[in-house]
């Protein structure tokens, strides 16, 4: 089936294909840390370091539920992603009807446990008494609006595993100005505080998911399900499950780690807590390059898959490296001429400024690291390697919460012991992540069969049973 609104990856070019692809899925992770960035910015111009510190504590929760949203909709991508390589157009429409019944009610069920444990979570987390009251009520909203999230999230999984990666962007970019002009009003004219910009937030997304639903029932051609594909199916729905649990449980336990992390810098008041919060911003924003590139990556690696287009994964991958070497440069710089001046559009106090700065300097450095732990977590998990996932996250927490208990105790060190631990953390899981792209056991991974035979490549491309993995 040949429509505007999807795009075939297993022919063309590489190098083309992946950056027209990320260009438009950079664009809108950018506007979706542009919601946190400017809660962060209204509320800690316009109301103080205090509530900043409250919409601070509550990033690392939100975090945990989004990115449980976010590896579910990754396992849907995956398998919608091969199955549209492989030819199987029945199969996608019955893995895009399964995958929206599965994602509503784990939205749903999210939603309740965060509006319901907020406070005793942020109690637990050693949250300081003086925010402790505006977090609780920043939490609760926002957790209300998970099903939002949840929805966004697996829309635009399913139209990337299709090649489509422009039109989640527009319903994006109406929200994130409704964001913005939300924020404005509720926090500035209505003086609601962090509560203005929770609603700011949740109702943005809330219009996000539910245009781009409609869009895509009313032009997308695979969202016209027939009665004989609206149905669960047990096959495709385990497939989604098998793929996508462990990919919710590594985005869960890297999240788990920065709430260990947010425990720990709760523990040397607001000052800190404020500089990591606004670092944290920035650092969100800085690697959704990094991440598009990686999200780009999946979904070619996918469709190439089902195709059993090896080569065209690995020439892909290694024009992606070269573009991660380029980002991480220009970054390193930028933080060290203009840290200063970033961290002066969060907050005033010149204590946290200078903190702040410090910070940013110090994680830049392993930027390279970084990038290579989404792209190569991209190529994985586009080939279906979900046991990776689990490993892979297990040693990102693993490292966070061990370097960071530890060095924060070293007097010399004391609370650059956070930023350090999370320098070191990316350095190991970037090391162990090439390390298993290079095993090459992904290709070796089949998760559909192909329905019709693609365009034939140069024998050469399909890698035989027992021959040596040859990657870049």
């Amino acid at each position: 089936m040949n429509g505007k609104h999807v795009k075939d990856m297993t022919v063309g070019s590489e190098m083309s294909l992946l950056v027209k692809f990320a260009l438009p899925m950079l664009i809108g992770n950018i506007f979706q840390q542009f919601y946190n960035m400017v809660d962060s910015i209204v509320v800690g111009r316009h109301v103080g370091a205090k509530a900043l510190a409250a919409v601070g504590v509550t990033g690392s929760l939100n975090f945990l539920f989004f990115s449980l949203c976010i590896g579910l909709t990754g396992g849907i991508g995956i398998v919608i992603s091969q199955y549209f390589g492989a030819g199987d157009e029945r199969s996608v429409k019955k893995a895009i009807f399964n995958s929206i019944h599965i994602i509503l009610v784990s939205g749903f069920i999210m939603s309740l446990l965060g509006f319901t444990f907020a406070r005793p979570i942020l109690i637990w987390l050693h949250t300081p008494e003086a925010v402790l009251d505006d977090a609780v009520r920043y939490m609760k909203i926002t957790s209300a609006g998970l099903l939002g999230v949840a929805a966004y999230n697996c829309i635009s999984s399913i139209l990337r595993a299709l090649g489509d990666s422009t039109r989640p962007l527009i319903f994006l970019i109406f929200s994130s100005i409704m964001n913005v002009v939300l924020d404005l009003f509720f926090v500035i004219v209505l003086k609601l505080g962090v509560v203005g910009a929770a609603y700011a937030t949740i109702i943005s997304q809330f219009f996000s998911a539910i245009g781009s639903l409609v869009f895509s029932l009313i032009t997308n051609p695979y969202f016209k399900i027939g009665k004989e594909e609206m149905v669960i199916d047990r096959e495709i729905s385990l497939k989604c499950y098998r793929l996508g649990l462990p990919l919710a449980m590594q985005s869960s336990l890297i999240a788990v780690s920065c709430v260990a992390l947010q425990s720990v810098v709760n523990t040397f008041g607001s000052v800190v807590v404020a500089a990591f919060t606004a670092t944290s911003r920035v650092e969100q924003l800085v690697q959704q390059p990094f991440n598009s590139l990686g999200m780009a990556l999946s979904t070619f690696t996918g469709q190439n898959m089902g195709a059993r287009k090896l080569d065209r994964v690995k020439r892909a991958f290694a024009k992606s490296v070269i573009m991660v070497i380029a980002f991480s440069v220009l970054m390193l710089i930028v933080f060290y001429v203009f840290g200063n001046d970033i961290m002066k559009c969060f907050v005033k106090e010149t204590d946290v400024i200078e903190f702040g700065t410090q910070a940013l300097r110090i994680t830049s450095w392993f930027y390279f690291a970084l990038g290579m732990i989404y792209i190569i977590r991209g190529l994985l998990n586009g080939a279906g390697d979900a046991a990776y996932a689990m490993i892979n996250g297990c040693v990102e927490v693993a490292g966070r919460i061990v370097f960071s208990n530890t060095l924060v105790m070293i007097p010399v060190i004391g609370a650059w012991g956070v930023w350090l631990a999370t320098a070191l953390t990316w350095f190991i899981t970037g090391m162990a992540s090439i390390i298993r792209y290079r095993q090459g056991k992904w290709m070796d991974i089949k998760v559909v069969e192909a329905v019709s035979k693609p365009e034939a490549e140069p024998e050469y491309y399909v890698r035989r049973k027992g021959e040596k993995c040859g990657v870049y």
